[in-house]
């Protein structure tokens, strides 16, 4: 009874040790709201899941490179309620994306409207925190 006793409270005590590696970041953790872009390029990879759905944009910097940037934003569920569909982005999908970029320098941004082929615009992710953080004009990547 004791071996059992002992088995149980190391399962819960490991449990519990997990639970900040399963906790949710918050957008300044990771983007930062000063930083607004506006990226125009070609969709190369679209990931549908949770937490965040992710998409790859290759884009042409200034010296005609192409970088490929990847955009954070719904979950599935929340990118259903605001009109998105799977077939809505297609790899191959020329898109306009405005956002805001990464903390760590990195090619990456959290999406918040992408602009399709068509002209159609659907939000991909929410405002910076609880807002655009004052960021309201968007800057062209070099």
């Amino acid at each position: 009874m004791a071996r059992r006793t002992l088995g149980v409270c190391l399962l819960a005590l490991s449990w519990i040790g997990a639970r900040p590696a399963l906790a949710h970041h918050s957008f300044g953790a990771e983007f930062d709201a000063t930083k607004p872009v506006t990226l125009t390029g070609v969709v190369s990879k679209i990931d549908w899941t949770n937490p965040h759905s992710h998409f790859s944009l290759d884009v042409k910097d200034s010296r005609g490179r192409t970088v490929t940037w990847v955009l954070t934003g719904y979950p599935i569920t929340a990118l259903n309620r605001t009109g998105w569909k799977k077939e809505s982005l297609k790899v191959g999908d020329v898109v306009t994306v405005s956002g805001w970029k990464a903390r760590d320098g990195t090619s990456s941004a959290s999406g918040r409207e992408v602009t399709l082929a068509g002209g159609r615009k659907l939000y991909f992710g929410p405002p910076a925190g609880t807002g655009d953080g004052g960021a309201t004009a968007a800057v062209k990547v070099p």
